[in-house]
């Protein structure tokens, strides 16, 4: 018999949903029903739903759903309001931000208003659902780590089509909405500014983006390995440390050299996830507001070979 690993031998257990709190708990906002599935039990939890929206949650979705209306709306504009077409260029779509010349003010519709207006509502839409997370997390009583943590990747997001473009003058340095017209943008961005790789910033965000691939990837491999050992009852692991953090934490110093706490590694991943946006936040809001070359400052500072 092939020895027991729980990743490919995983059950599922079914019992009556987990409906949540009830105590001084406002339940008129809360969905009243729950299902399982069997595809996300592979995976995790099977369960799906309740879903608690709240006035913020019902902004977020509401603002998210105008933006992508229109950003739809104008790639149906441009496929012609052909069916075919639009399905076979909806990568090559995109909306695209004012041209230079109408430095921070608002452009003609067609010539980048319409960016504009969807980017208000985008914006409107991720700062409440970032409000969201911290008020559910106040209403349970949790810290505030998956806010703040939120808070890095909205850091990113805001350089990128706010305060960056507000910084240099105008919108046409803000992203567009598009497949290939993004992935276009950041090749021209790092050629424009002399090749991102020189940037510091941008070395130590990918640095962390790979860092907590390994680390995540780690972590939840050696927890794993030891759940024979109820080593995935983490909680309990870090209050009366077991059989399972003993194996963990020995196989750790045996392959590594050194081992985090049951609860330490969490702290790893957390950082290592949160720096990879706050990093490079930094890095694209110093590009062509404070340095003009990355290659030319990073020979000017040792960082690259003269």
């Amino acid at each position: 018999m092939a020895e027991y690993q729980n990743i490919f031998t995983q059950v599922q257990v079914r019992a009556a949903p987990e409906m949540g709190m009830v105590e001084s708990v406002e339940l008129s906002n809360r969905g009243k029903g729950a299902s399982f599935s069997n595809l996300a039990g592979w995976f995790g939890n099977a369960q799906l739903g309740p879903i608690y929206l709240g006035t913020m949650g019902v902004i977020s979705l509401a603002a998210g759903a105008v933006w992508f209306t229109m950003v739809g709306a104008w790639f149906w504009y441009q496929a012609g309001f052909n069916p075919a077409v639009f399905l076979r260029d909806l990568f090559w779509f995109s909306l695209e931000p004012p041209a230079e010349e109408y430095g921070l003010g608002f452009a003609p519709m067609a010539e980048g208003g319409m960016w504009l207006i969807s980017s208000f509502f985008l914006l409107i839409s991720v700062c409440a659902w970032w409000v969201r997370t911290w008020l559910r997390a106040q209403a349970l009583g949790m810290g505030k780590h998956v806010a703040w943590a939120f808070a890095s990747a909205i850091w990113l997001f805001l350089v990128l089509g706010l305060i960056r473009p507000i910084l240099m003058g105008s919108w046409s340095h803000a992203v567009p909405y598009g497949i290939f017209s993004h992935l276009d943008w950041t090749n021209n961005f790092s050629l424009t500014y002399g090749n991102l790789f020189y940037n510091p910033f941008h070395a130590l965000s990918i640095v962390f983006l790979y860092g907590s691939a390994l680390l995540f990837a780690m972590h939840g491999a050696t927890i794993l390995a030891v759940s024979r050992f109820g080593g995935d009852r983490e909680l309990e692991q870090i209050a009366d440390r077991g059989t399972a953090s003993e194996r963990a934490a020995l196989f750790w110093r045996w392959t590594m050299g050194f081992n985090a706490t049951m609860e330490g590694i969490h702290r790893w991943a957390w950082w290592f996830a949160v720096l990879v946006t706050l990093t490079g936040g930094i890095g694209i809001l110093l590009t062509g507001t404070v340095v003009d070359n990355w290659y030319v400052w990073a020979q000017e500072h040792g960082y690259a070979p003269l």
